[in-house]
């Protein structure tokens, strides 16, 4: 049984109450999930938060995972965003300005790397390399920088609406290239 197989019934496993398959998705887990929250935070302190966070949320809503809507590594990876998006938020998140001698760091698509390094991050890489440029960098500073869509209309200098349609058909060509 590959690991994706194994998430779905070791979340069934939490919900019953099995501390030890809590633990066994956190081992499998925490890494990948770790790195998306280091994406978006750029802070390991908080990504550590982060992920504390997401791991109490897995463990009270397990029972909500439904295998039928979806596999279980992006609802796991969707937890931990939301943990990361929401210290972001408490802490008042600088939006970057893409200058150097400022320190922050320009968009690049290699910040993909960080968030994964198995056989379905390289996937996902060739699948965001297929899309336009627009597409794939809103969907890029959207899910991995964990920017909102005014806040990339903002930074891109375009309307809202146009950055949402981007976004959108960028998750639609992924969801098409993936399946």
């Amino acid at each position: 049984m590959d690991a994706q197989a194994e998430l779905g019934p070791l979340l069934a496993a939490v919900t019953r109450g099995d501390r030890a398959a809590l633990r066994a998705i956190y081992e499998r887990q925490s890494v990948r999930l770790f790195g998306i929250a280091v994406a978006i935070l750029r802070d390991r302190d908080a990504a550590a938060d982060a992920l504390q966070d997401a791991f109490l949320r897995i463990a009270r809503r397990s029972g909500q995972f439904d295998p039928a809507r979806g596999a279980a590594e992006p609802w796991l990876a969707a937890i931990v965003r939301h943990a990361a998006l929401d210290i972001a938020r408490s802490r008042g998140r600088e939006v970057p300005t893409d200058d150097p001698a400022l320190g922050d760091a320009a968009f690049a698509p290699e910040a993909l790397d960080r968030v994964a390094s198995d056989e379905e991050a390289r996937r996902l890489r060739a699948c965001l390399e297929a899309l336009e440029a627009k597409n794939r960098q809103g969907v890029v500073l959207a899910f991995v920088h964990g920017l909102s869509h005014a806040q990339i209309a903002a930074r891109l200098d375009q309307p809202l609406g146009t950055v949402k349609a981007w976004i959108r058909r960028g998750l639609l060509r992924l969801r098409e290239c993936l399946a």
